[in-house]
């Protein structure tokens, strides 16, 4: 077990999770899907660094990938299932249902049971 390429798998939902976090939060710039909403979304801060997130993102999974089967490696990416609700919780203020937080419960337990198999 190398115990810093298994927590790579774990980085990853967070890592995605924090890009769509800022695509919300670049989102409230648009005002219409115009070339000229367009182009000040494309120089949003927020927008620039998720996108930057998303080509890390993409990179590490090429790495993920080399290093663990994908049928073990997407497991983790449900993750991102129960993070970005969370993050948007935290950082945006928008509700959490007890039925999310149950179905949230749901997914981490299919992970783990299904990462024992």
């Amino acid at each position: 077990m190398d115990l810093s390429r298994d927590a790579l798998i774990l980085i990853m939902p967070f890592v995605i999770s924090a890009g769509q976090i800022l695509f919300k939060i670049s989102s409230r710039e648009m005002t219409g899907f115009d070339y000229n909403s367009l182009v000040k979304l494309s120089l949003n801060g927020y927008f620039i660094v998720a996108v930057i997130l998303y080509g890390l993102a993409t990179i590490l999974w090429v790495y993920i990938l080399k290093h663990f089967p994908l049928n073990k490696a997407y497991l983790f990416m449900g993750l991102s299932f129960v993070l970005v609700p969370l993050m948007s919780y935290i950082f945006l203020k928008e509700p959490l249902s007890l039925r999310y937080l149950a179905g949230a419960a749901c997914i981490v337990f299919g992970i783990w049971l299904s990462r024992a198999a």
